[in-house]
């Protein structure tokens, strides 16, 4: 039984430092207080959580000059830095952060109303990324640890870093998918200034420290406050080499057009998707109709690999719709630490209004809420609704919900629905549920072209975490996998010499004294 005391908000967690140059520095300005939509109250009353510094354009700019300094235009401790020596820091911050698990999981419930086990596992999630993350570079160093000799030239080979990174994250995987940014950056030796999202940002608290103390100064600097007004500045600058964002294609566009040098500007987005579900008419009902909840319905719908649409053939559709809504009215909705809890509260505090707009465009164009419990609304929750049937002209077939609404689409022939996902501005995923192989075979070799991950008989996810997580067109710009990210935050760079014996002289000396952290074959066990 989940002790809801145990996570009681006790006292409040004042945020009174960001970090900048090594160093915890007090915030003596303007705060912003951190509410929870869940209430600790009887009547409802969304609940205070604590204060972070609401920073201003010459805080943000004084952070940035310390990121800048670190990196030196390359020429700084860290990016010059042995493989191993940070890897050594990063070690030392994972053992630090595994320690604060507890706070960091409270805050996930109460900041953003993930559930219990959601973020307990997105924490272990994150930490597991971190070693695997140490582990690929090790590997990518071993790979590198040698020369490779062409048409008489000589070259040693490896990654170096791109310079200062932006990086900024989601408000759905505070934890998780901003550290999917924020690690392979510093490990590959770049510096980095990190805005935590607007909801999750208190759980973060418990892990400054952590940075502080195993990264050399400057390296890691966190500030707070709003986009605009911090990250925008800081763009303008145009000392940034590399925006690393998760979040809406918006504030994506919004911010590369701050940047006065566009194509000295590194992108690596994660973005927004619409990923449809597809149900041929011979797919095994009883399971996609539980990927399909789990799909649509899994934190609330608040993924971007989340099932937005589904798409079910004609044949099958009354089945699946009657046998779907009432799957759906049987999950369970209370606060995060409940027992069984598979909705919980909204962290946006105008999202059941935004949710309930949704609902009533589709009913006047025609569709029908098809379960009992579709739409009741709360001051913190809209209970998901699942509409049918869904035409092209409705919101709710156009924009990203980004929460619990399931519109549902029929068709009587694919090729409709592959020309729908072709005219997409998306393109990250698709569940194909079916089993005839004459019917399975053509449709992945149309949607592999569509979207970046084809599921079989199952719901949409990121994870692993070692497989290339990326989309086309405004779904993402690069690809996060542990293997891809290292990639995506570094260029390749070399050292090459003719093959005569002065060089190879210079050569052979250069790795026997291990002066140079670049030039050496030292194989990193």
């Amino acid at each position: 039984m989940s002790n809801s005391h145990n996570f009681q908000i006790e006292n409040l967690l004042h945020q009174e430092t960001y970090l900048s140059n090594g160093k915890l520095i007090k915030w003596n300005a303007k705060k912003d207080e951190v509410y929870s939509t869940i209430s600790s109250t009887q009547e409802y009353q969304p609940t205070l959580l604590g204060t972070v510094p609401h920073m201003d354009k010459k805080a943000a700019l004084e952070v940035l000059d310390s990121a800048c300094e670190a990196y030196g235009k390359g020429q700084g401790k860290w990016p010059t830095m042995k493989v191993s020596q940070r890897i050594e820091c990063m070690e030392a911050f994972v053992e630090k952060m595994k320690v604060r698990r507890e706070e960091v999981v409270k805050y996930l419930m109460w900041e953003i109303g993930k559930s219990l086990p959601d973020s307990r596992k997105e924490f272990d999630r994150t930490v597991e990324y971190i070693y695997d993350t140490i582990e690929d570079y090790k590997q990518l160093d071993r790979d590198s640890a040698k020369f490779t000799k062409r048409d008489g030239v000589y070259a040693h080979i490896r990654r170096g870093p791109l310079g200062v990174v932006l990086c900024l994250g989601p408000y759905n995987y505070p934890l998780n998918e901003t550290f999917a940014l924020l690690i392979p950056a510093l490990i590959m030796g770049n510096t980095v200034v990190f805005k935590p999202a607007k909801h999750g940002v208190l759980l973060l608290s418990p892990l400054l420290e952590a940075f502080q103390t195993s990264f050399p100064k400057g390296v890691v600097n966190v500030i707070y406050g709003r986009g605009r007004e911090v990250a925008a500045p800081i763009m303008q600058t145009g000392r940034i080499d590399v925006l690393a964002l998760i979040g809406n294609s918006t504030s994506a566009i919004a911010l590369q057009d701050q940047h006065p040098y566009k194509n000295r500007l590194r992108l690596v987005l994660g973005l927004e998707a619409k990923n449809p579900a597809i149900i041929l008419p011979d797919a095994d009902l009883d399971l996609a109709i539980e990927e399909c909840i789990s799909g649509t319905l899994s934190f609330n719908g608040q993924r971007c690999t989340a099932l937005k649409i589904i798409y079910v053939h004609e044949d099958i559709r009354e089945e699946f719709n009657k046998r779907f809504t009432q799957q759906v009215d049987k999950l369970k909705f209370g606060n995060p630490w409940e027992d069984n809890v598979k909705l919980t509260p909204l962290p946006e505090p105008n999202k059941p209004k935004y949710i309930q707009e949704l609902i009533e465009d589709a009913k006047e164009k025609g569709a029908s809420v098809l379960n009992e419990k579709g739409g009741k609304i709360t001051d913190n929750f809209i209970y998901p609704a699942v509409l049918y049937p869904v035409t092209k002209e409705m919101r709710v077939y156009k924009e990203e919900q980004f929460g619990p609404v399931i519109p549902i689409k029929p068709f009587k022939n694919i090729v409709e629905i592959l020309d729908e996902m072709a005219d997409s501005n998306y393109g990250q995923q698709v569940s194909l549920f079916g089993n005839d192989i004459s019917e399975i075979a053509p449709l992945i070799d149309t949607l592999v072209n569509l979207v970046c991950r084809v599921n079989l008989n199952s719901s949409c996810q990121r994870g692993p975490d070692v497989f290339p997580f990326t989309g086309r067109k405004d779904s993402a710009v690069g690809t996060l996998s542990v293997h891809d990210a290292l990639r995506s935050f570094s260029i390749r760079t070399f050292v090459a010499s003719k093959d005569n014996e002065h060089n190879n002289e210079i050569l052979k000396k250069l790795l026997e004294s291990k002066t140079s952290n670049f030039v050496s074959t030292d194989y990193i066990l």
